[in-house]
């Protein structure tokens, strides 16, 4: 039996089968979930659907997380097709591509306010939505941020900003859901060549550099990330709430590096 056997969990976010989303997915229905999901827009859905086939055939929602109204229509869809909800996957982030060419003195007031709708109020309007489905199911909240929310990543710039202000709003919103028996926690992940990714500038210097000095010199993978999201998902980890876990090989623990020569050693 699987540790989130008889939960339903809607998962937002997948792009393609090399998306953070689509590693929880897959964890989360190797470990007895059944699956729903939701994606901003036709084109995307459509990717979904080729995928969704491997991971029980769940309902996929269109939904812009932008619109009140989309995560209004969100709720009743999912109430209409599964009744309840156990878990919640918020992996949801943007912010315009040109962002991350120069530094944060550069940032738009466009692209801040896009970058912190999307990225962080949107697990806000989301949460607050779909919290009646989850009354009385002792559910679970997981989000997606990374390592330049807490220290300077070069390029990285109003995403940094935004994960910074994703990973404060886990913590205000504990509080909050913990009244209702309902947790919340974030999962910070190394770097992963997903198609987000590439809109970073320099991306492929971050991972070598990131696979380079962590302390099992490898890349992780969207099979580990799903692994520890399942656990931060199941009743196992019933009195964890507001955390961030780091799944990066422990690259968030080196201070000093080595010599580059000393990197293969």
């Amino acid at each position: 039996m699987g540790i989130l056997e008889g939960k339903k969990a809607l998962i937002t976010g997948i792009a393609n089968e090399r998306s953070i989303a689509y590693g929880i997915a897959k964890s989360f229905f190797n470990h007895g979930a059944t699956l729903a999901f939701s994606c901003a827009n036709q084109k995307l859905c459509k990717r979904v659907e080729e995928l969704s086939t491997e991971l029980g055939g769940g309902p996929i929602f269109e939904c812009d997380v932008s619109k009140d109204e989309d995560i209004k229509s969100l709720k009743e869809s999912l109430e209409k097709e599964l009744g309840s909800l156990d878990i919640l996957v918020h992996s949801i982030a943007f912010a315009p591509k040109d962002e991350f060419k120069a530094g944060v003195l550069e940032t738009s007031r466009e692209g801040f306010s896009s970058a912190m709708d999307i990225s962080v109020y949107s697990l806000i309007a989301l949460t607050r939505e779909l919290l009646p489905l989850m009354k009385g199911k002792n559910g679970s909240i997981l989000t997606l941020t990374y390592y330049g929310a807490q220290k300077v990543v070069p390029h990285y710039n109003i995403m940094g900003i935004a994960k910074a202000a994703l990973e404060s709003t886990v913590r205000y919103l504990a509080y909050d859901l913990g009244k209702m028996g309902i947790r919340i926690n974030a999962i910070s992940a190394g770097p992963i060549k997903t198609l987000a990714a590439y809109s970073i500038t320099g991306f492929h210097l971050l991972m070598e550099h990131t696979t380079k000095v962590n302390p099992f010199r490898r890349a992780i993978t969207i099979n580990e990330v799903g692994e520890a999201s399942a656990f931060l998902c199941s009743d196992m980890a019933s009195a964890i709430t507001g955390e961030t876990l780091f799944v990066d090989n422990g690259y968030h623990i080196m201070g000093v590096f080595e010599r580059e020569e000393d990197y293969h050693a």
